[in-house]
């Protein structure tokens, strides 16, 4: 579950310092490696935690780095309501703790969308977060009716979910 936030301009500023300097030290290797040399554009999509909690953004953050965590299930709704655009294959994005501070950066390289009722277990398991799909659809199901209480949509098995798949790209 992707969850972005509204931060202040400084702290924004920071964070995307880190990333800027992290792409120019790295984006000979990146692009050679990633884009076969011939794309020399880098898309940055954004700067979030995982999940709603502390525990849980922390927990997911330990996934990814571990490299357990492969994937992230957000709702199509979310991205609407917020006005954001959906992540794109060859996104880059940053990796936070809760408290905000960087430790990874991901690039997208699936984009999936799929009603939620027909999420199957070999497509959630990527998240790594869940050991049967019963298990990731109580997690996420919770998660996006919270979700869409705060931002006004409802909760129905018909949702869209965007799943995104990704790889880490570079750690802190």
């Amino acid at each position: 579950m992707r969850k972005f936030y509204d931060i202040t301009e400084k702290w924004h500023l920071c964070r995307f310092s880190f990333f800027v300097k992290i792409l120019l030290r790295y984006s000979n290797r990146l692009l050679t490696k990633h884009r076969g040399g011939k794309d020399n554009t880098t898309r940055y999509a954004d700067c979030f935690y995982f999940d709603s909690t502390e525990k849980a953004a922390n927990g997911c953050l330990a996934l990814v780095l571990s490299g357990k965590k492969r994937a992230t299930a957000s709702s199509l709704l979310y991205f609407e309501y917020k006005g954001e655009p959906i992540p794109k294959v060859g996104d880059y994005s940053i990796i936070t703790d809760w408290d905000g501070t960087p430790h990874c950066v991901i690039e997208t390289t699936s984009i999936t969308i799929i009603p939620y009722g027909d999420m199957t277990y070999d497509i959630a398991k990527r998240e790594g977060e869940d050991d049967t799909l019963e298990e990731w659809q109580i997690t996420h199901e919770r998660f996006f009716r919270e979700q869409g209480e705060a931002l006004g949509y409802k909760f129905s098995e018909s949702m869209l979910v965007v799943f995104e798949d990704f790889e880490v790209v570079y750690t802190k």
